[in-house]
Parts: C-alpha cells; structure tokens; sequence
C-alpha cells in the first residue's frame, strides 16, 4: 500500500483514518475520496467488467447498421439518407468524446459512467422502436453520446486504477473488447438482420446493458479530486459554447457534402454556399471560444502546443478517416458488387475460397478479431519492455502496407484477398492505438489524464465522422458518373435514381443491366479504397514524428522510495520523459552503472528500489521534467 497517497493531501479536516486507509465520506454522491490504485482486486474486475461490457455494446454499434442499412432503407425506402444513420452516431461521437473528458472530473467517475450508460442504452431502445428513418436518425445520435463517452471514460478509469506501465496491459483488454464488439457484432447483425429484421439487431443488447450499469453502481465508487460538490457547481464547469459549436461546426459541414453529392446540387447552389459558409463561421468559433473564452475547454489548447500530443492527435485523425472509408464500402463490394445478402457479405469477408461454405462471419469480423489480438499483443509487450514508439513503428506499417490490396480488388478476387488485406490491417492498428496512447500520456502530467484521452479520442472522433461522409461523397460523385455513362437510353434517369434510393434495385434488374451496374459500383468502390490508402500512408509518416519516447518505468508508481529520481515524482506531480534519441548517447553509461550496481549485490536480476535509485542517480541528462498542470 502506498505510504503517502498522492489523494491524501487534498482531504479535508475530520477525515475518518482507519489502519492505513484514508477516506472522506461523501453521503451525497455514496463516494469515497480514496487512492484508486488500493482498490481491491475484486472491486476493480467488477468495474473493469462493467467497462468492458459498456465498451463492447458501444462499438458493436458502430458496425451492426453497415449491414442492416441495407434492410433498413429498403423498409423505409429511403437508401440515399442511410448513411446519415452512421453519420449521426459518428458525429455525436465526436462532440461527446472529448466532453466527457471533462466531465471525468467535473461529475466525478461514477456519475459520468452512468450518464454514458443511460444515453448508451436508452439510443439503442430508441433505435429498435423507431417508426421512420428521422426518429432512428435521432436515436443514433443519442447512443453516440454514450458510445463515445464510455470509451472516454474507459481509458480515464483505467488510468485511475493503474500505473502506467501496468495500464497498457489492462488497457489493452479493454481494446480487446473493442475489438471483440466490432468483430462479433457483425455476424450477429447480419444474421438477425436476414432472418429477424434489423429491430432484432439493437433490442437483444438491452438486458446487457443492465449489467454493466447494475456492476457500475456498486463498485465504482471512489472520488476524484476537482469533482464538483454540487449540480449548479458542476453545469456552470461545462463548455456548452464549444460542445455545440464542435457540433454544429460538423453538422453544417457534412449538410454541405449531403447538398452537393446525394442532392446533386451545383457548388453555387443557396444551401450548399449557405452551409459552407456556416461550416466556417462557427469552426472558427469553435478555435475562438476554446483559446480564449471556456474556463475549462473541451479541446485542451495547450495540448496543441506540444509536439507529441499534436501529431498523435493528426496521425489518429487521418487513419480514423481511412479506416472508417473502407469499413463502410466493403460490404457494399460483396453485397452489390459480387451479389450477396448481408449475411452472405459478411461470410465472404471472413473466410478463403475454399472453405466459405464451413466458416461464418462478416467483413469486418477478421479485422476486428484481429484488432482484439493486435491489442494484447501491445499490452503485453509494452508491459515488458516499456516501449511504445518502437513497436508502433515496427508495426505502424503493417496498414500501410494491407491496405495497398484494396484498390487491386477484383469482382472475381477471392476472399482469401480482402481476408489477406483485413487482417493485418486489424492487427496493425490495434498496436498503433495502444502505443500512440501510450505516448500521448507519457508526455503529459498526469492531473490532465482525463483531458488528454478526450484529446486522441476527439481527433479519432472527428476523423470517422469525415471518413463516413468523405466516403460516401467520393461513391456518390462516382457512381452517378459511371451509371450515366454505361445506362442509356428511355428510362435511365429514372432507373438510376432509383438504384441511390436502393441498392438492392440492382439484384432485381435484367441480368445484362445488372452487370453494367455492378460494373459501375465496382468502379467506384475502387476509388474510395484508393483514397484509403493514400490517407494511411500519410498518417504513417506522421506517426514516425512521434519520436521513440522510452518509458522508463521500472520503477513502481506507488511506493515513495521509489520516487526519487523515478520517471514519475508524486510529490510534485511532475513527470519525467526520457527522449529515445538523446538516450542513445548515454547508454553506455547507463549500462556501465547498472553493471557497478550487479557487482555490489547479490541480487543480480532482482528489482529494489535501492537497486533503481542508484541507478538512475548515475545517468546524466537528458532528463525532461514537465511542470505541473494546473
């Protein structure tokens, strides 16, 4: 246990000390002012499921309206607005995700987990009831709220609980769930799309999101310093000025795109230079209010100063963008392309020539498997080594490299091609959430934690929301291209708009139309792959930016013995980041005085403090110490 709990010096007079443990009863809010890190075991896997469970709901959300969208638009005939159902999740998402950074600290843990939960669970009820498109449009966006604060509030939590060395592992698991939810949603969504309908699909989650609220409310318990003692306290905390002008800012930007590619409006048309004009305006208020005017800005602008957090943030943002273009384009390739259901779609996606017939599953289910197994992997391996960058560049490149087979994608590829392509794909970009958060919260203090998940997640946020509508902008520039250009004749205009209204128009046409039309989509499915790829590759290089930050964190967070001279000195919440370059030209120093101190004792492989403090007492600079965040 630790000696002197960081948490203990902000406590109030009158605390009640019993053994070693120091605790502020608050009977307002049923929470205890105590060191997360000295949790139990049993208290922290209750959460830690709880997490997980909330965290797998919230991305299987993602996924499940990729293939019931098909089903959905033909029920409400209204295919060319589909796609606004994953726009509006995406988009709230995006507005939430860093609010909810906030309001870690302002509502406390507990209270912000609930809220998350309650918009989560109430969208999801929303959407498998919803009478017309509008109400599920609507409905989506509610559980973006949630989705996008759970996942916020997942990695803040996590924080809370463990060191950092120790958080990449746990972190980690909660990926994995991640990953698990984007994979496994796919062939249960499809599934009961063909079979049940697409209500199905959201409905069946409700009992799990009662488990996951019922394990929040019991063992989540424990305070956070800065947490508000009141409700009037805590609303007068929130930046509403920048969370509704980060919305609307998108909003009206992605009305833009609607008015120019899916009403096939000219550039000079009034709604489409109204709606720019109103993107501009209000982004730039958004930058105005969050430098200069919030109290606590959602955005962090200091974070925007430092190199490190910047080009995480630009690197997230871009892969984000391209990953979010193809998952959205893949099972329209099967399903329209190559002439499946969306059950089938996702079978093809998932296995090899040989043995689709055996195997089940969807397109993204390869892919999010693999980013389950990509997730340990980096978890395990940070743990151990405690490199983030190295790894991440090592296997940064590995969507790079994947992503290259898409645009080559053929209408008689096998799956074993796209499978080839998902996979490492998957694996890949796991490593590379894990370690560029890792790096990110290596180069902060730790008091600006909370903010700086909310920070990565903001851009990764923003970058889905642009991959989605930039997506289905450069399909629909296309795809009314190339159908023009290959249907002619009385009757085309008509026949052509009705295949943007549904695209399951094409399966019911003649087969000598059929081909022609399938000849178009493929055409411009390839196009979107292609800007994928170009958008990974640059996100690549800039992660190569983000230099090889060695995490020296061998020393343990929580015993004062260790803090002198340690990475992280608790005393002064300061936090030392040690610069991979400059390392390199005092390693053999640091080697010649670990081998001085394996002479001296007995205790050649065994980690003491004393052993770690004289250790690093012997090196030189280029230790850099970060000043407190206030």
């Amino acid at each position: 246990m630790e000696s002197d709990p960081l948490l203990a010096k902000s406590l109030q007079s009158g605390n009640e000390e019993v053994g070693d443990t120091v605790e502020v009863k608050r009977k307002d809010k049923g929470t205890s002012l105590e060191d997360p890190m000295a949790l139990t075991g049993r208290r922290r896997f209750c959460i830690l499921l709880g997490i997980w469970i909330a965290v797998f709901l919230g991305v299987s959300q993602r996924s499940l309206p990729i293939h019931s969208k098909f089903s959905i638009s033909h029920e409400f005939q209204n295919a060319n607005q589909a796609s606004w159902l994953g726009t509006a999740f995406l988009l709230s998402i995006c507005s939430s995700t860093p609010l909810y950074g906030r309001l870690c600290n302002v509502m406390g843990r507990k209270a912000a987990t609930q809220s998350a939960l309650l918009c989560l669970g109430g969208g999801v009820l929303m959407s498998g009831l919803s009478p017309d498109m509008e109400i599920l449009t609507i409905a989506r966006f509610i559980s973006g709220v949630g989705a996008g604060g759970i996942v916020t509030i997942g990695g803040v939590v996590t924080s809370d609980m463990y060191s950092l060395r120790n958080r990449s592992f746990v972190q980690g698991i909660i990926a994995l769930s991640s990953g698990l939810g984007l994979g496994l949603a796919n062939p249960i969504g499809g599934l009961l799309s063909d079979q049940l309908g697409w209500r199905w699909a959201f409905l069946i989650q409700i009992p799990f999101f009662a488990i996951a609220f019922f394990l929040i409310q019991l063992n989540l318990n424990y305070a956070s310093p800065g947490e508000s003692s009141s409700v009037a306290a805590m609303m007068k905390r929130i930046d509403y000025i920048g969370a509704s002008t980060l919305l609307l800012a998108l909003g009206a930007f992605l009305a833009t795109l609607s008015f120019k590619f899916n009403d096939e409006h000219p550039w000079s048309h009034h709604l489409v230079l109204t709606s720019g004009a109103i993107t501009a305006v209000v982004a730039v208020l958004f930058f105005v209010n969050e430098i200069y005017w919030a109290n606590e800005p959602i955005m962090t602008p200091f974070l925007l100063t430092m190199r490190i957090p910047l080009l995480v943030g630009l690197a997230n943002f871009l892969y984000a963008l391209a990953a979010f273009q193809m998952f959205f384009y893949i099972p329209v390739w099967f399903e329209i392309v190559r002439g499946h259901t969306s059950s089938e779609a996702g079978e093809r996606s998932f296995r090899t020539i040989d043995v689709c017939i055996l195997m089940k599953g969807v397109h993204m289910t390869a892919n999010g498997l693999a980013m389950a197994a990509g997730s340990m992997f980096a978890g395990v391996i940070i743990r151990r080594t405690g490199k983030a960058s190295v790894i991440g560049h090592i296997f940064g490149g590995l969507p790079s490299l994947a992503v290259l087979m898409l645009p080559f994608t053929e209408e008689s590829s096998s799956c074993a091609w796209i499978v080839s392509s998902l996979i490492p794909q998957g694996f890949g970009g796991a490593v590379i959430m894990q370690t560029t958060l890792i790096s990110l919260l290596a180069s902060i203090p730790q008091s600006a934690t909370a903010v700086a998940v909310g920070f990565g997640q903001l851009f990764r946020g923003v970058g889905q929301v642009f991959g989605v509508a930039s997506g289905a902008a450069i399909f629909q520039s296309i795809i009314d291209r190339e159908l023009r250009a290959r249907i002619i004749g009385p009757g085309a205009d008509e026949l052509i708009h009705r295949m943007k209204k549904s695209h399951r128009v094409v399966n019911e046409l003649p087969p000598d139309i059929q081909q022609l039309a399938r000849d178009a989509y493929a055409i411009a499915i390839k196009w979107v792959f292609v800007a994928s790829t170009i958008l990974v590759f640059i996100s690549f290089l800039l992660r190569l930016g983000v230099s090889g930050t060695f995490l020296f964190l061998l020393l343990s967070l929580h015993v004062k013995s260790y803090a002198q001279g340690a990475c992280l000195e608790r005393k002064n919440k300061t936090l030392t980041v040690v610069d991979f370059r400059s390392l390199k030209d005092h390693w053999t120093t640091m080697q010649k005085g670990l081998q001085r101190q394996m002479k001296r004792t007995s205790l050649h492989h065994r980690h003491t403090p004393t052993l770690h403090t004289k250790w690093y007492q012997q090196v030189p600079p280029p230790f850099q110490k970060i000043p407190r965040f206030q």
